[in-house]
C-alpha cells in the first residue's frame, strides 16, 4: 500500500454533534467500554477493563498533566482594549519542560496568538493575585516561528513559571466541545495518573481510570510503566490535504525511562498502549532504537521513516540499542522526539492492544486505529453510533486487538 496516497475522504463517517461528549460521566469508569477481538464486537462498563486483560502484560500510561496554557491579555494601559489570547505550544527558552516551569522571573515560549493583527506593538501586560499578594505579568514578541509567535514573559521573581500559569491560565478544553472551561474541566480533564506538566491537551483514553480500576489491574499481575508525550495543539489539527502525503505531522517530545525499555524488552518487545499517545510514544521507541543502531546522535522519528525504512532490525535489537545509546551518554531518562504517522500501510510492532477513544472523522487518529484493525474500524465505529456510545474527548472508550493479518 502506498501510505502517502491514502485519500482523507476516505476516513469518513457521520458524528452528529449531540453525539460528543459535552461533560464526562460523574463516575469515570463508569463509561462504556467496546471490545474489538479477531472481527468480534462486544460491550461492557469500562470497570471491567482488567477483566478483559492476559494476566502477567505490561501496560504502558502516558503521565503528562494538561497545563493552564491559554492566557488572556487587553491591550492598552487601561486594560480596557482588544482581548489578546496567547496559547502556550511549546518552550522556547529553557527548552527543557520542567526546567522552565521551574524558572523564576522570566521565560519564553511559541505561542499561538488570538487577535494578533490587533498586538502590533509594545507589550501585554495583566495584573493577579497569588494569596492576596498582587503580580504583574508582562508578554512581549520576540519573533515568529513558523505558524507560531515567541513570546518572552516577564513577572516577579519570588514566583515559579508554573505558579504563574496555574494563577493566571485556563485549562484548554478542545474546541469541538463548544464551551467554556469550567471549574470541574481542571480536575475532570485530567488523568488520575498525571504527573509531568506539559501538555495542552489531554490523553483522554486514561481519563476513563480511576485508582479502583489501577488497583484491580495490579491485582490481576498486569504490569504497569509510564512514559511521557506532551500532546500539544497539532493533535486537533485537520488533515486539509486530499491525500495523507501532503499533511505534515507536528513534532512531540517524548521521555521514556530506561527501566520502561528493560521492561519492554522482558516483555518480548509487546505492551498494551493506554491511548494513542503511548501508542505513538511506544511505536517511536522502535524507530529510535534503529537509529541509535546506526550510530545517530539526535534521535528524531521523521515523518514518512516507518514507509521508508525496510524493518531489518528485530525489535529486541532496537530496544537493546537504545539502552546502549543511553548507557554511553549515563542517561536514565530518554529524550526524544517524534513526528511519527501511523496509517494503513504501517506495520506495529510493539503496540498488540490499545485503549482509545473514539476519534474525530478524516483525523490522523482515525487513520492510526485502521492501521491497527483494518477496516474492521467500520464496524467498531458503526456499532458505536448505533448503540449510543459517546464520542470524543469525554466519551466512551474502546479496547482493540491487533490485526495481524493485515
Amino acid at each position: 500500500m502506498d501510505t502517502k496516497h491514502i485519500q482523507i475522504r476516505d476516513y469518513d463517517y457521520p458524528l452528529p454533534d449531540e453525539r460528543i461528549a459535552k461533560f464526562p460521566l460523574t463516575e469515570r469508569d463508569s463509561s462504556k467500554l467496546l471490545v474489538y477481538e479477531g472481527g468480534r464486537i462486544s460491550e461492557t462498563v469500562f470497570r471491567n477493563l482488567p477483566s478483559l486483560l492476559p494476566e502477567g502484560s505490561l501496560m504502558v500510561f502516558n503521565n503528562t498533566r494538561v497545563i493552564q496554557a491559554r492566557l488572556h491579555f487587553r491591550k492598552g494601559e487601561a486594560q480596557d482594549g482588544a482581548l489578546i489570547e496567547v496559547f502556550l505550544l511549546e518552550p522556547a527558552n529553557p527548552v527543557e519542560y520542567q526546567e522552565n516551569f521551574a524558572t523564576k522571573g522570566s521565560c519564553s515560549w511559541y505561542c499561538l496568538v488570538g487577535n494578533l493583527k490587533k498586538w502590533k506593538e509594545g507589550p501585554l501586560t495583566r495584573d493577579f493575585k497569588i494569596q492576596n499578594s498582587k503580580y504583574k505579568l508582562t508578554a512581549e514578541r520576540v519573533g515568529t516561528h513558523g505558524t507560531s509567535q515567541e513570546i518572552k514573559f516577564e513577572w516577579d521573581a519570588s514566583l515559579t513559571w508554573a505558579e504563574v500559569i496555574d494563577a493566571v491560565g485556563e485549562l484548554p478544553i478542545p474546541p469541538y466541545l463548544n464551551r467554556k472551561t469550567q471549574e470541574s474541566d481542571k480536575t475532570t480533564y485530567q488523568t488520575v495518573y498525571s504527573k509531568i506538566k506539559g501538555s495542552v491537551a489531554a490523553p483522554t483514553a486514561g481519563l476513563h481510570f480511576t485508582k479502583r480500576v489501577l488497583a484491580d489491574i495490579d491485582a490481576k499481575g498486569i504490569e504497569r510503566e509510564e512514559v511521557t508525550l506532551h500532546v500539544g495543539a497539532g493533535t486537533f489539527r485537520p488533515v486539509k490535504s486530499e491525500d495523507i502525503g501532503g499533511h505534515d505531522m507536528h513534532t512531540e517530545h517524548i521521555a521514556v525511562h530506561r527501566q520502561t525499555i528493560e521492561r519492554l524488552l522482558a516483555h518480548n518487545g509487546e505492551a498494551i498502549a493506554v491511548g494513542t499517545t503511548s501508542v505513538r510514544t511506544l511505536e517511536s521507541l522502535y524507530y529510535l532504537g534503529v537509529l541509535a543502531s546506526q550510530g545517530k546522535e539526535d534521535l528524531h522519528v521523521p515523518q514518512w521513516m516507518p514507509y521508508e525504512y525496510n524493518d531489518s532490525l528485530s525489535v529486541k535489537d532496537a530496544l537493546t540499542a537504545l539502552l546502549h545509546y543511553m548507557d554511553e551518554r549515563q542517561e536514565k531518562v530518554l529524550h526524544a522526539s517524534t513526528q511519527i504517522i501511523i496509517a494503513p500501510g504501517y506495520k506495529y510492532h510493539i503496540v498488540r492492544r490499545m485503549i482509545t477513544n473514539f476519534h474525530q472523522p478524516q483525523s490522523t487518529l482515525l487513520l492510526l486505529v485502521s492501521a491497527f484493525i483494518g477496516e474492521g474500524w467500520h464496524d467498531v465505529y458503526d456499532y458505536a453510533l448505533n448503540h449510543d456510545f459517546r464520542f470524543l474527548s469525554y466519551g466512551d472508550s474502546s479496547m482493540l486487538t491487533l490485526n495481524e493479518s493485515i
